[in-house]
């Protein structure tokens, strides 16, 4: 893994880093329901020796909000090993209440990792200046880290970022969800387009539009499946081939409309319906997602089979 690089000021490794492939690994799980350590270091390797060198441990693809507080630290660990001296970059998913955040970023910074991305806040009532003072304490508590916040909420102004950012300078990218390519745009400038790396969060599907308001990378959670098709999207959108970039998009659509289908009900289950099918993983998610049914199971397989993997 490489080395803490970038400085307080600049941050030049981590910042490269976002703009690219930044993939979120399942957590596979064993039959006894705990954290399949051997099959989740094998997923890990796969997706490095796939040329993947952006990892984010602890994402919603690798089942964040379904693991205890134990197996976050060890889904961390195990990552940040299994990078080892690789090239790699590993961005650490942080949330929950501000102490746990700040406790999990603290862990993050003392095994080696170079980023931290912030979870949306998971409250029912978020202000604007609310949102601001609970990444402010975070991003203080680890200055030396790089801090990205996954935005979610349509409503947050641009504005508001630039104010986080002006009081904690480690806000160095963001992973912008917000499914509205136009409102990407407007909250990218308002916000500084130049100031931030913006990564597409909503994965390859989304990747074309956004790049072409600003973003120059993307989050996946299809990479655990197809490293060499999620590559293959960003040289695509990295020399400016809009026509090569869409024709990944259509070789993926189905199966990225199938994660998406029912406000995302299934979009970690067909990932690992995916692997399953490749004898990569068992299919196992935890509540409150939930297998496939059978009809499209079969349709999951056929379209993993068909990608040259």
């Amino acid at each position: 893994m490489t080395p803490r690089s970038g400085t307080a000021t600049t941050f030049e490794t981590q910042r490269a880093a976002l703009a690219d492939v930044v993939a979120i690994p399942v957590t596979p799980f064993a039959e006894d329901g705990r954290v399949d350590q051997d099959a989740h270091r094998a997923l890990l390797r796969r997706l490095l020796d796939g040329g993947i060198r952006t990892l984010t441990p602890n994402g919603n693809t690798g089942e964040f909000y379904a693991l205890t507080p134990e197996e976050r630290r060890l889904v961390t660990e195990l990552t940040v090993d299994e990078a080892g001296d690789r090239d790699a970059v590993i961005l650490v998913g942080v949330g929950h209440d501000v102490p746990t955040a700040i406790a999990s970023a603290r862990h993050a910074r003392e095994l080696g990792a170079q980023m931290v991305m912030v979870h949306q806040p998971v409250h029912p009532y978020v202000s604007q200046g609310g949102w601001v003072d609970y990444h402010r304490a975070i991003a203080s508590a680890v200055p030396e880290l790089g801090v990205v916040p996954y935005i979610r909420n349509a409503q947050l102004g641009g504005a508001r970022l630039a104010e986080l950012a002006d009081d904690c300078p480690n806000v160095i990218g963001v992973k912008y969800a917000v499914p509205d390519a136009a409102r990407f745009a407007a909250f990218a400038r308002d916000a500084g387009l130049e100031r931030f790396v913006w990564v597409a969060g909503l994965a390859e599907p989304y990747a074309p539009s956004y790049f072409s308001a600003g973003a120059t990378g993307f989050t996946s959670g299809l990479v655990n499946v197809a490293p060499a098709v999620s590559m293959n999207m960003i040289e695509a959108l990295r020399s400016g081939d809009y026509p090569g970039a869409m024709k990944v998009w259509e070789q993926i659509r189905r199966f990225e409309e199938l994660r998406a289908a029912n406000g995302s009900a299934n979009n970690v289950t067909v990932v690992k319906e995916a692997l399953a099918s490749l004898g990569l993983c068992r299919r196992d998610v935890r509540p409150p997602s939930r297998h496939l049914p059978e009809d499209e199971r079969a349709e999951v397989a056929a379209i993993a089979a068909g990608w040259s993997i």
